[in-house]
């Protein structure tokens, strides 16, 4: 049973844990006034989140494998995007642009559900899909994991703003989007993601 469980959970676009990582910039880290920056501000940030994020597990697990997405990045993303809804004001954040657990943008898609909801979930998921698909095109020449990254990075800035790996993240939020997503990611994993 635990073996085809597993096999629910394949997350189709890499692997989360074998993607290299800087984690979050000291700009992120001064979100909750840390003192550390990187993977271990990264780690701190998540774990400020993991109650909150809690609430929402068996929607993300859902979710995740619905889509063959890995729930532990469907996490990562929401605790960057609303530290887990704590950043919202009535389901919205971004100057009242992003919407949701994932702040999924009113500029570019029409919000689906609820700010918390499967729905809303499932839309970023599906958004963050589309976009690791077009990474894979405009980079025919990266590996899985390589395009699985620069699909998160491009969820924060666009496609367009993500030129080469090595600098994916330098037009996006804090300049570390991608590499502290990871990091979060990597650890929600470790907690059960």
């Amino acid at each position: 049973m635990g073996h085809i469980s597993m096999l629910f959970l394949a997350c189709i676009y890499g692997d989360i844990m074998q993607i290299d990582t800087t984690g979050a910039s000291g700009d992120t880290a001064k979100q909750d006034k840390l003192t550390v920056k990187g993977v271990a501000a990264s780690k701190k940030l998540a774990e400020v989140d993991l109650a909150r994020m809690e609430k929402y597990k068996s929607i993300i697990t859902k979710v995740g494998r619905a889509k063959q997405m890995d729930p532990a990045v469907i996490a990562g993303i929401i605790s960057r995007e609303s530290r887990a809804g704590a950043t919202l004001e009535d389901g919205w954040g971004d100057y009242g642009n992003g919407f949701g657990l994932m702040q999924v943008d009113k500029r570019w898609h029409t919000p689906l559900g609820a700010w918390n909801s499967e729905e809303h979930v499932r839309q970023g998921t599906e958004i963050l899909i589309g976009i690791i698909e077009e990474i894979k095109t405009k980079f025919p020449q990266w590996t899985q994991n390589q395009c699985f990254k620069g699909g998160i990075s491009a969820y924060n800035k666009g496609v367009k703003n993500v030129h080469t790996y090595e600098h994916m993240d330098e037009h996006t939020t804090g300049g570390d989007y991608a590499n502290d997503v990871v990091a979060r990611a990597q650890w929600f994993k470790r907690k059960g993601y």
